[in-house]
Order: structure tokens, then C-alpha cells, then sequence
């Protein structure tokens, strides 16, 4: 008889640092306590996260595989073996929730190719957060993680992005790496339409939220600072 396989549990974290309890519901107070084994981008903040969770667990009996950008795509397929063996895991990531914008897709994937029920819990992520705040398109968006590192090459892809957005009336949405926030705003207001309608959603869910959505004239008038803050970038150029 085939033995019976664990879940993989796809667990959300707050984005950044404040109370669990004020971002993530009963779901995830329930089931952390009840697993062992883990899968995350980090184990050091992993196990101060399940600490703030369930205190009582005893941390010396938990087994954690780290998955990041140092990680060989060739042991992935090792870290699902204690639900192989019929162990419940839990997936990770650094903030927010697993497999969006994260390397936790690929377990993910190979967990659906090993017949492994995958139950994702809820809680928050920035970037559906963000398009909810953002007053724009939110039945057509699209994400498309980080522009590229060339100036010339991001202007171009910016320019894109806004034809597109007009075209498709479709939100366009990006990140970039926090210490480069406000080099990235500057070339948004420089690239950009005058009358483009772009949305900055800054620390998320944290005492220092900013979040605010008005045309590019308007935002050159009023530069935040975004510099080593997580922020989602969003624009979308009216067809009419």
C-alpha cells in the first residue's frame, strides 16, 4: 500500500517587524505548533517568527532546509522528503507570502509533480495589498518583479510598461531592491507621462505605511523618501 503523504503547508509571515497577531489569522497559530519540518529562505528569522507564533515549541526539535538564491536547484527535490514520508512541512519565505516573488515557487512546483497536497493559509502579501490600496485597474495587473539594472535598458522597459498599461488598461506593478527606491522614482518621474497615475505603497502594513496614488505632475511636486524602505511600485496610463 502507498504511504500516505504529508501536506506542504504554505505559511504567510508579517512584513516586517511587529505583532503576529495583528496581520495573521487563527489558521496559522493552529497549524504552526503542529509542524516540525520546514522549508525557508532563511533559518535564523524563520525560527524567530515560529517563536513569536508558538512560544512553547521547542526550537532544538525543528529541522529546517533553506532555500535562496545560494541554494543548488539540484537538492530542492531532498527537501520534500519528510513529506514524502508522510510529514506535514511548512514553506516560507522572508515577508509575506510563499512563492510570489520567491524561491519557494520551486518547491512549490515539484511538490505538485510529487502528488503532494499543497494548502496555502492566508495572510498578507504586498503585492495584492497594494494593488487594493492603489485605486487602479485591479481586475487586469500584471507584476513584473524587478526592471532591468541597465539605465537605458529600464527607461525602455519603463516606456513599454506605459504603452502597454494604455493599450490593455492593465496596472503595471514592480519592485527594487530598497537602497534603490529613490533612483528608480527619479527616472519614473523622468520617463513617465505627465498624467500616468502612478502608486507608491511603502512599508506595508508597518506604523511607517505610505501609501499614495496621484498623476506623475503631481508627484513631482512631492518626492517621498523611499530609500532602504520595501516599496511596490504601480502606474497605469488612462486611455482617454
Amino acid at each position: 500500500m502507498e504511504q500516505t503523504k504529508g501536506i506542504l503547508y504554505l505559511i504567510p509571515v508579517t512584513l516586517g517587524d511587529l505583532n503576529v497577531h495583528n496581520v495573521l489569522p487563527q489558521s496559522v497559530f493552529n497549524i504552526v505548533p503542529q509542524l516540525i519540518h520546514y522549508i525557508v529562505e532563511n533559518q535564523k528569522t524563520a525560527r524567530k517568527f515560529i517563536k513569536a507564533i508558538h512560544p512553547e515549541t521547542v526550537q532544538a526539535s525543528l529541522q529546517f532546509s533553506e532555500i535562496n538564491k545560494y541554494t543548488d536547484p539540484l537538492e530542492i527535490s531532498s527537501f520534500l522528503v519528510p513529506c514524502l514520508e508522510g510529514n506535514d512541512m511548512g514553506l516560507m519565505s522572508e515577508a509575506g507570502v510563499p512563492g510570489v516573488a520567491d524561491p519557494g515557487a520551486d518547491v512549490i512546483a515539484l511538490a505538485h509533480l510529487k502528488g503532494i497536497t499543497v494548502k496555502p493559509l492566508v495572510g498578507p502579501s504586498s503585492i495584492l495589498m497594494a494593488v487594493m490600496a492603489s485605486g487602479l485597474n485591479g481586475q487586469n495587473f500584471a507584476f513584473n518583479g524587478y526592471l532591468p539594472m541597465d539605465t537605458a535598458e529600464r527607461r525602455k522597459q519603463i516606456k513599454e510598461l506605459e504603452q502597454r498599461s494604455e493599450r490593455e488598461q492593465q496596472s503595471q506593478l514592480f519592485i527594487e531592491t530598497p537602497y534603490r527606491n529613490d533612483k528608480l522614482f527619479e527616472e519614473l518621474l523622468n520617463t513617465l507621462h505627465n498624467d500616468t497615475q502612478l502608486s507608491i505603497s511603502c512599508d506595508i502594513s508597518l506604523e511607517t505605511e505610505f501609501i499614495k496614488t496621484m498623476p506623475i505632475k503631481l508627484w513631482k511636486k512631492q518626492v517621498p523618501n523611499l530609500h532602504k524602505r520595501p516599496t511596490i511600485f504601480l502606474f497605469l496610463k488612462n486611455s482617454y
